[in-house]
């Protein structure tokens, strides 16, 4: 048997996968990082992104997450995510609406608080296209 690693995917509602995998790749803050069995701890925040999954040693599935926070240690991955969809689930119009509407949200807004929330949206939505063309 193949050393694995347990993953954790967890949003504010609901723990979404408790499995273990071979190998996850997180899109962190500061780039993609890779975690394997046994793994030095790290903890880091996650920009919007795909997290992919290895099962077999190739990708077995890609979840989006809106962003949050990874705690890595030597058994485990454990995902924090703001929002999570399997990349399968993703509708092009409707990734491109959130686009448009975070981008008039963006225009729209008056004090610095709404446009830093605006541009965060911008992102997400500009993230969530880009994970269906990659």
């Amino acid at each position: 048997m193949t050393d694995t690693t347990v993953l954790e995917l967890v949003s504010p509602s609901a723990l979404l996968k408790s499995e273990p995998v071979e190998m996850v790749v997180v899109p962190g803050t500061e780039g993609n990082f890779g975690v394997l069995p046994k793994h030095a701890p790290l903890i880091s925040t996650i920009r919007p992104g795909v997290i992919d999954i290895y099962t077999g040693g190739k990708v077995s599935e890609r979840i989006f997450v809106a962003g949050g926070v990874a705690e890595v240690n030597p058994e485990r991955c454990t995902i924090l995510a703001e929002e999570a969809i399997s990349v399968a689930d993703i509708k092009a119009d409707e990734a491109q609406a959130r686009l448009e509407a975070a981008k008039a949200a963006f225009d729209a807004a008056k004090s610095t608080h709404e446009k830093a929330n605006a541009e965060r949206e911008v992102s997400i939505a500009v993230a969530q296209i880009a994970a269906l063309t990659n």
